[in-house]
């Protein structure tokens, strides 16, 4: 899992410590800079959301990772760029998934996308406005506060020592994480929560049939969820609608372990990036259960 790891990180990180050092990062920010103010982000947080939404997860905290020395977010900022990380990310890979599975690949890269924008500015905009969360947040720790401080003299070799700390942590965190899914697995804790997790997803409308399948994706994976998906639709000849409306789900909420562990490493509260999560997608999808109807499901076909 770390190699597969490293093998997305190091690339994104490689790439974005040399366009820093040209000074493309600079003009990046700046033509970004107007509509991530809409979201209350900083410039630097969209370049972190957009190599997320391409790369993947890892490729977005490789690029916060490259920009930890000159990000500064206040820690409602941190939660509401770690939601967006969490409901828009592969984008590419996920989706045409998704397409597989039986749902358009426009219409639910268009959900999360959307998702992500308005929950990240949401959370953002609350942080300021009421005043919560606002005591900044330092990433530094991310390279060594040390490697930072050289790295700023423009030297190679302190970016090589920086990059190697990061890794080093990184091997840690997916250890543990590694451990605790093997924990959780053999004393049978993953079933039990899949077994809770099943009332909301059919509170939230989907077909019992596809429920299951679902549930596992929503802990898991989107790729696990996804070829389970395709399994049940033969199996049980799921409508359009029913398929539709389980992929809505898993495109908003999936991994929720693996990725919820990561991003809490980084800072981010449970209540934000879990609890809210899950809020949200069960309130969009019972909507789009409420208000789609069954001939119109096929417009949202692959």
């Amino acid at each position: 899992m770390f190699w597969a790891v490293a093998k997305v990180m190091l690339p994104v990180m490689l790439g974005v410590e040399i366009a820093e050092r040209w000074g493309l990062i600079q003009a990046a920010g700046r033509v970004i800079a107007p509509g991530m103010a809409l979201l209350n982000l900083p410039p630097e947080a969209g370049l972190v959301w957009i190599s997320s939404v391409f790369v993947g997860t890892y490729g977005g905290i490789a690029t916060l990772v490259a920009v930890s020395s000159s990000i500064h977010l206040s820690l409602g900022q941190l939660n509401a760029l770690c939601v967006m990380l969490l409901i828009a990310h592969s984008i590419p890979v996920e989706q045409a998934i998704v397409r597989a599975a039986g749902a358009s690949f426009s219409a639910t890269a268009a959900l999360r996308l959307s998702v992500a924008l308005l929950y990240g500015a949401a959370v953002a905009w609350l942080s300021r406005l009421t005043g919560l969360m606002t005591e900044p947040v330092s990433l530094t720790w991310l390279q060594g506060s040390g490697s930072v401080r050289d790295a700023a003299t423009g030297s190679y070799w302190a970016w090589v020592q920086s990059t190697a700390t990061t890794m080093l942590m990184l091997l840690a965190i997916i250890f543990v994480l590694a451990l605790l899914l093997d924990t959780l697995e053999r004393l049978r804790i993953t079933p039990r929560i899949t077994a809770l997790l099943s009332p909301l997803l059919r509170l939230s409308g989907l077909d019992s049939r596809v429920t299951p399948v679902t549930t596992v994706g929503v802990l898991l994976g989107l790729t696990y969820g996804g070829a389970l998906i395709i399994e049940a639709a033969k199996k049980h000849r799921l409508d359009a609608r029913a398929r539709f409306l389980a992929l809505a789900w898993l495109s908003l909420s999936h991994g929720l372990i693996e990725d919820t562990i990561v991003v809490l490493a980084l800072g981010a509260n449970v209540w934000i990036v879990l609890v809210g999560r899950l809020a949200i997608t069960m309130l969009i999808v019972a909507l789009l259960a409420k208000f789609t109807y069954r001939d119109l499901i096929p417009r949202f076909a692959p």
